[in-house]
């Protein structure tokens, strides 16, 4: 018995309606099988989040580098500079980081202004983005983007009354309507773990994040762009996406 120690899990507990769950693993699985295939295309595969609350924490002390059989010392005390939220986009096929955005919020329009910024870097092709169900991804603002951009000259509605935007369900429908030139994959609920970008993600905190001191937010925005660079520079490749779904029970 350890009782100082513990672990973090997931619960896996079965969703309301298992075949539907199924069912949107399977379609978010078979785009990241379709990656390579998409890209040759001139379409663009991308997963998408935010990592928020991103704390500019400055070490209280000089952190003790490392000596030969000795561990570097970190201070566990440290100053708060405020946080930042980062808005990035993983490129399945090329295994990239794409047009990210920084900043102390993240809004529905702070969401919008990202996809937009995105898009703008190929404005002619094909986008699909893979998101979460954050309620910003599914947002008035999004769909009348994606209506501008796409071209698409029809009454959208009003939200919470009427058409296209009358809910997040409507709104949804809309964002992920495969005749659109951008296009949104919506993970199922609870299952962020679906989306590649959180991979990248974990190799941010483990490479920058954890280890960082950092004396400003303009600090902070500095050396995430710059771990962006780096990263895109000696670290990009595609991960190895092996899940497919739930395998069969016999």
């Amino acid at each position: 018995m350890k009782p100082h120690r513990i672990r973090y899990w997931l619960n896996n507990e079965r969703p309301a309606d298992p075949e539907q769950f199924d069912a949107e693993v399977k379609h978010v699985c078979e785009h990241y099988a379709q990656a390579q295939t998409l890209a040759e295309q001139g379409t663009h595969l991308v997963c998408t989040d935010e990592k928020t609350g991103i704390q500019a924490q400055e070490r209280a002390h000089p952190t003790r580098p490392m000596l030969r059989g000795k561990v570097a010392l970190y201070e566990f005390e440290y100053i708060r500079h405020g946080t930042l939220t980062l808005m990035a986009n993983f490129d399945v096929a090329r295994g990239c980081i794409v047009a990210p955005s920084i900043g102390p919020t993240r809004t529905e329009i702070d969401f919008a202004t990202h996809i937009e910024q995105t898009v703008s870097t190929d404005p002619d092709s094909t986008w699909i983005f893979v998101v979460d169900q954050l309620n910003t991804h599914k947002s008035e603002t999004l769909v009348r983007l994606v209506a501008r951009l796409c071209e698409i000259d029809a009454d959208l509605g009003k939200k919470g009354k009427t058409g296209i935007l009358e809910s997040m369900e409507t709104r949804a429908e809309f964002l992920r309507n495969a005749d659109h030139r951008i296009r949104f994959v919506y993970t199922p609920k609870h299952s962020s773990w679906l989306n590649q970008v959180e991979i990248w993600f974990s190799i941010l905190v483990r490479r920058l994040l954890k280890r960082g001191s950092f004396t400003s937010t303009a600090e902070l925005q500095e050396r995430l762009l710059a771990f962006i660079d780096y990263f895109n520079r000696t670290m990009a490749k595609p991960f190895r996406w092996t899940y497919a779904g739930r395998p069969l029970v016999v």
